[in-house]
């Protein structure tokens, strides 16, 4: 559970960082205008794609640690899945951010195996 509320909190950065940068690209009047049409570039852009990830990333794992929490399946694998997870996800963003793209892939596909693996868990 501590890891999902680190992750939570990753998260709650990721979006602060995200909309920081898009105020510094575009201004404050039009993020908080419709923003129709609104394409944000660069550090800005690559910061929004990362915070929906993170929330899509966040939308899939929640479930997996909560269930392995209230249904008291929880050991040393589930604990280092986790851990596993919450630091591929940060190196994800961190590369996302810095636009270095394969080892942003590797760090995606490691969280993802640590999501599969806590069902897999959960099922076995």
């Amino acid at each position: 559970m501590l890891y999902l509320a680190l992750y939570g909190l990753t998260v709650i950065v990721v979006i602060l960082l995200q909309v920081l940068a898009a105020v510094q690209q575009v201004g404050l009047t039009t993020l908080v205008g419709n923003r129709e049409r609104l394409v944000l570039t660069g550090l800005a852009g690559r910061m929004e794609r990362a915070a929906n990830n993170s929330l899509l990333a966040l939308a899939l794992v929640a479930p997996a640690v909560l269930i392995t929490h209230l249904s008291d399946a929880a050991d040393d694998l589930a604990d280092q899945l986790m851990l596993t997870f919450l630091l591929s996800r940060i190196a994800y963003v961190a590369l996302y951010a810095l636009g270095i793209v394969w080892f942003r892939t590797v760090a995606w596909i490691i969280a993802f195996v640590c999501t599969a693996l806590l069902y897999v868990d959960l099922i076995l």
